[in-house]
């Protein structure tokens, strides 16, 4: 009896026949989980009689995994904004990938690759989830030092060996107002003083000078307007918007008074918008040493009060150093002549009297070299005795009488 057996077509298997009624099911190409996961192969047997007669069976085949897929990111490169002064620990966006694998195969870990920005490790600028792809911010971001980076972000399955896939990463710092205008021109130092001089002939239109600033921002963040904040007269000159030049109005006449001091103020466009103020020093004048005159007596009006001030703290904190140094050494004094006359009046101990060279007793005929008025206080009791020389009182009234004087001489001096 002969058998004959066939399988169904369109499938990558074959059936081959051995001895003894034996069939074998092999591949007839290669098998990808990826596509087709499971068959059903369908095994149809016939005889040669006739009529033929067969029978069927029906395989079903799973296949499984190997870890041969990659995984794969859904962009080719990935883009994304950051405004700057950000909190750390910020998250900024995510990453995607997939493995069309299976089970571990397809179990897709995210990794840092190691990189450098500006010489230091990328690491200490962002982070990112090893599960979920979450790029962290690591650190507060400043517009004015970093623009933009770019870094590389590493896929890799949990397969065996692993595989991996990477992809670039580039993060752009936005940029926000956190920097006022700094002035250029005129320059603010405390040790001189700049005035820009303004002819008596000036007519209408004459440039007097130009206030140049910048901002470090961008955009609209660095876009400057200038305005006159403050003038003695606001009819004589005005401020261009957008250059900061200062001009005249009008025609210069003699009434103008000769010091003339603007205050400008420089603000830029962001929001909140943030400003800076310069204060130009003008002088009408014809001549260059009149200017120069005009010069001194800016500079020695400030000078002076400088001087006044700091004279007059410094004769203050004198004058109380002194009047309080005094007060204490006075009363010192009279507590310690205090506690020794107390400390007489309880002795029983007896006086045994001393003669210094040079000084006669009360008895002797010898004389003194000096004259010296003293004194002599007697207690009841004859051993109990104390000498008291005569001196010069000085009263807390004289003393302060003294130094107010100190004080008024000090005052006369600046």
């Amino acid at each position: 009896m002969v058998i004959h057996c066939v399988i169904n077509k369109n499938i990558p298997f074959a059936i081959t026949t051995t001895t003894n009624n034996l069939y074998n099911i092999i591949t007839d190409s290669e098998l990808d989980r990826e596509r087709d996961s499971q068959y059903n192969i369908t095994v149809t047997c016939s005889d040669e009689g006739v009529p033929s007669l067969s029978s069927s069976v029906t395989l079903s085949l799973h296949i499984s995994d190997v870890n041969d897929n990659a995984p794969v990111f859904d962009r080719s490169s990935y883009e994304s904004y950051i405004v700057e002064n950000n909190s750390p620990g910020l998250s900024i966006f995510t990453v995607k990938a997939t493995d069309s694998d299976w089970s571990q195969n397809a179990r897709v870990s995210y990794i840092l690759e190691d990189s450098s920005v500006n010489g230091v490790p990328v690491s200490s600028y962002v982070s990112v989830s090893a599960d979920s792809g979450v790029i962290h911010a690591v650190r507060s971001f400043d517009y004015e030092q970093i623009k933009d980076f770019q870094f590389c972000v590493k896929a890799q399955d949990g397969g065996s060996p692993p595989l991996s896939s990477n992809v670039t990463v580039k993060i752009l710092v936005q940029d926000q107002n956190d920097n006022g205008p700094q002035v250029l021109y005129p320059v603010q130092t405390g040790g001189s003083l700049v005035a820009e001089m303004v002819p008596r002939s000036a007519d209408v239109g004459y440039l007097v000078t130009k206030v140049v600033a910048v901002d470090v921002d961008s955009g609209q963040n660095a876009w400057l307007s200038y305005k006159l904040q403050k003038a003695a007269d606001r009819a004589l000159f005005e401020v261009g918007l957008q250059n900061g030049e200062i001009r005249t109005i009008r025609q210069v006449t003699d009434k103008d008074a000769v010091k003339q001091r603007l205050a400008v103020i420089v603000e830029d466009n962001g929001q909140p918008s943030r400003s800076a103020t310069v204060i130009v020093n003008v002088v009408v004048a014809d001549s260059f040493p009149e200017v120069m005159s005009e010069f001194t007596d800016f500079s020695h009006d400030k000078e002076y009060n400088d001087n006044l001030t700091f004279y007059l703290v410094l004769a203050l904190a004198v004058v109380s150093f002194l009047f309080i140094t005094c007060v204490v050494v006075i009363i010192s004094v009279k507590i310690y002549r205090w506690r020794q006359s107390r400390v007489l009046y309880h002795s029983n101990l007896p006086v045994i009297p001393y003669y210094p060279p040079r000084y006669s007793d009360t008895l002797g005929t010898a004389t003194l070299p000096h004259v010296y008025n003293y004194d002599t206080c007697r207690t009841t009791d004859s051993r109990k005795s104390d000498c008291k020389f005569g001196r010069r009182k000085i009263s807390l009234f004289s003393m302060f009488i003294f130094v107010c004087c100190i004080f008024n001489l000090n005052i006369q001096q600046i």
